[in-house]
């Protein structure tokens, strides 16, 4: 008798998401198929599938112990978020090579249902980081007596949603720094630096509108500047590392002496990126946006403003709720998410006050004739009509925005 092979095993999962890639968050149910291919008749003692979710850190570092002496130590540390087994053929124990109880698999493709659920405990995203990683993979084992066991492991992606729409990442971050400029015994007039933006969270492929204004009363030419920075941190055996990585930056004009720089929104957009993992004991992902000013020869001036990069995308005109987060939670093609229109204009004055009306409330009202007596005649009737004229008609501009002032000292003539 001539016994078949293993032509092919492979994974696949159902996915949840019109861009058929398999991402889920905790509390979702993984399901999928495992498809084997074989030539011929083949003899299975089982088939079997292991999915596991687990963050795993590791580094090493150099010690000195003395003048000829010295060793390596290695940090590592793991957290496992949920292991789950599964027979799929056969049962569970293959540890011999028995014939008894093979389950006989003729030539074709064969597919084989698996399903399991993700804790509704909250899992850290997936991620691959310098020291570290999050990783959530399912692996099918096929075992027949006498071969050895062919395997295969195929990742999945899991999110831990961040939605941006709550009060704490919706929050302005602004900051004010200044500094002087020495050298020897000759002191130089101070660069000031201030800087906003409108929340703390974004997603990504949002661009951050800076608000900032430059001001230099040194003597040297300087050149203001921002980035985000993505800064990676890895905890084990009570010991950190940490990895501090750019993601996108911008330059502004130099600015000579005595001059002054506004930014009214300059843009720098936020390129795909891992979002934060705030929740994970050993592997902590955070961003902040530094606006600083380049100064040659001297310790740069910055900020730090932090971010939050989520998930759940900016909803401006609808409610904060909880409800925005179940109607994203599954949209992971945010970055094309289509804003509502424009909200309605409020109605006119004709459609809520009628004419009747109008002319009702310009009687004299008896209660008030002293009050009338009292006053000029013109002035009462302006006070009365005054209080029912239509009001201006709806607009998104002000046709009258204040004028800024600015009563600070300009930098002393050179």
């Amino acid at each position: 008798m001539v016994l078949g092979k293993v032509k092919s095993l492979t994974i696949s999962f159902d996915c949840l998401n019109d861009s058929n890639v398999p991402v889920y968050s905790s509390g979702d149910t993984v399901s999928g198929r495992v498809s084997l291919e074989v030539t011929g008749e083949i003899r299975v003692k089982s088939l079997k599938i292991h999915a596991r979710g687990h963050a795993k850190v590791r580094w090493t570092e150099s010690r000195n112990a003395g003048s000829n002496t010295a060793y390596t130590q290695n940090y590592t540390e793991e957290v496992e978020y949920f292991n789950h087994k599964d027979v799929l053929i056969g049962h569970e124990r293959d540890d011999d090579n028995s014939e008894e109880g093979l389950h006989a698999i003729h030539s074709g493709r064969h597919e084989y249902a698996f399903s399991f659920e993700l804790p509704q405990t909250p899992l850290a995203t997936s991620f691959e980081g310098r020291h570290g990683s999050v990783r959530y993979w399912v692996k099918a084992e096929l075992h027949r007596p006498w071969f050895l066991p062919v395997k295969l492991k195929k990742e999945f992606t899991v999110f831990e949603h961040i939605d941006i729409n709550t009060p704490s990442l919706l929050s302005p971050q602004a900051g004010t720094k200044e500094k002087t400029l020495c050298c020897w015994f000759c002191t130089s007039g101070p660069i000031s630096l201030s800087a906003k933006i409108e929340r703390k969270g974004y997603t990504p492929g949002e661009s951050i509108q800076i608000f900032a204004e430059i001001e230099n009363c040194s003597s040297r030419v300087v050149v203001p500047k921002a980035a985000i920075y993505q800064t990676q941190a890895f905890y084990a055996k009570g010991k950190m590392k940490e990895v501090k990585q750019l993601v996108a930056n911008l330059r502004g004009e130099s600015l000579s002496s005595g001059k002054t720089e506004t930014w009214n929104g300059k843009q720098l957009k936020i390129p795909p990126v891992s979002p934060s993992i705030l929740d994970c004991s050993i592997i902590r992902v955070e961003y902040s946006l530094m606006v600083y000013v380049d100064i040659p020869g001297a310790m740069d001036l910055f900020l730090n403003l932090p971010l939050v990069i989520g998930t759940i995308p900016l909803h401006p005109f609808g409610s904060r709720t909880s409800s925005v987060s179940s109607q994203y939670s599954m949209n992971m093609n945010w970055l094309g998410l289509t804003l509502p229109e424009r909200p309605e204009a409020p109605p006119s004055y004709a459609e809520v006050v009628t004419e009747e009306q109008r002319q009702s409330s310009l009687a004299p009202i008896g209660a008030c004739d002293d009050f009338e007596r009292a006053l000029p005649g013109p002035l009462f009737a302006y006070i009365q009509e005054f209080r029912f004229l239509p009001p201006p008609l709806y607009s998104e501009i002000d046709p009258n925005p204040d004028q800024p002032t600015d009563d600070r000292p300009s930098c002393p003539s050179r």
